[in-house]
């Protein structure tokens, strides 16, 4: 109830001046009918003022709201990416046959049009990932997520990521890998159905990581070119890539 204590109070002050405006318009200049004749044409028009402000206020407020939210999500992805995609994607890639022919496709340089982006999305949406368990370093991998284990779980506990279901997606499936590995206690000796399965999972995550990958690095072009700067430099598919500049911007 305190809660709404100060709306309650408004809304009576308000109600409260209003008729006092009019009770003095009637007592100064004697125009009964005139009084309620504007007063009933006001009530007339108060509903389409009504419809109006809540249209225009609600949308501009709602689109407001879409881009702090949109902000605090960016960085969210920003943070992910930091911490725990960037690295994976070059520990899954380890495991991937068709590595290098995907590599040419993901050398992102800062010279990239919408349309090299459109183009690498469109590749990456349609890339089989072949992942072999023994290729590569499988109990590395499962002691980096398991590492990863507690940020990722702060990461789900996000409700701004409730507004991006690809991205939800992409965590809950790096979350489940994670689980996966740490309750195989020995990696190196399992069944080949069980290495057929962790495959599955892997491709699963590698998969919405890189279409993710690739959304955010438009992103950060099209917003945040200084850190689009850096992510170029330390572009995980890119085996050229120095995190020094060599050359002056």
């Amino acid at each position: 109830m305190k809660r709404y204590g100060w709306y309650i109070l408004l809304g009576t002050s308000l109600i409260i001046l209003s008729v006092f405006c009019y009770l003095a318009q009637v007592l100064i200049f004697h125009r009964t009918e005139d009084t309620f004749f504007y007063m009933f044409q006001d009530l007339a028009f108060l509903p389409i003022q009504i419809l109006l402000v809540t249209l225009i206020i609600n949308e501009v407020l709602s689109r407001k709201e879409r881009i702090n939210m949109l902000k605090k999500l960016n960085m969210v992805i920003g943070m992910f990416f930091s911490e725990v995609g960037t690295p994976l994607l070059r520990a899954l890639s380890q495991f991937d046959h068709a590595h290098e022919t995907l590599r040419q496709h993901l050398v992102v340089e800062g010279s990239w049009s919408e349309q090299q982006f459109s183009d690498a999305g469109h590749y990456v949406r349609n890339y089989g990932y072949n992942a072999d368990c023994k290729r590569g370093d499988l109990e590395g991998l499962k002691r980096f997520l398991i590492g990863k284990r507690g940020f990722l779980l702060s990461l789900l506990e996000n409700p701004n990521l409730l507004e991006h279901e690809s991205f939800t997606d992409l965590l809950w499936a790096v979350f489940h890998l994670a689980e996966e590995l740490e309750f195989r206690a020995d990696l190196s000796r399992l069944p080949a159905a069980d290495y057929a399965h962790i495959a599955a999972d892997m491709k699963r995550g590698y998969e919405l990581l890189l279409s993710e990958w690739l959304a955010y690095m438009e992103h950060l072009k099209l917003k945040y070119p200084y850190l689009f700067s850096l992510a170029v430099r330390t572009n995980p598919f890119n085996p050229d890539a120095s995190v020094e500049v060599s050359k002056p911007a």
